[in-house]
């Protein structure tokens, strides 16, 4: 599903048109992401919860050289299920 078929999903199923169904997907999109940067977890009950955790520097090797190199530590986002949407997936 790409975003266009989100924002006609939404604008069908809460009855607004296109034009604002991206404006509100936009807006929780932004949302989320200034929650992620600022607080650095989002927990949306039944849904499923954003976290942003550490990653440790580490070492790696190239596939086509087989060469050793040094990964740098990053931030990454993880996502954990919440209980209903696992029963809905189910």
């Amino acid at each position: 599903m790409t975003k266009a078929d989100l924002v006609s999903k939404i604008a069908d199923k809460a009855g607004l048109t296109k034009s604002g169904s991206e404006k509100a997907l936009n807006a929780f999109l932004e949302s989320v992401q200034d929650t992620l940067v600022s607080e650095g977890k989002l927990t949306l009950t039944g849904f499923g919860t954003f976290a942003v955790e550490q990653r440790k520097a580490r070492n790696g090797r190239n596939p086509r050289t087989g060469e050793e190199i040094k990964i740098p530590a990053s931030k990454v986002v993880k996502f954990r299920p919440g209980k209903i949407l696992k029963d809905a997936v189910k």
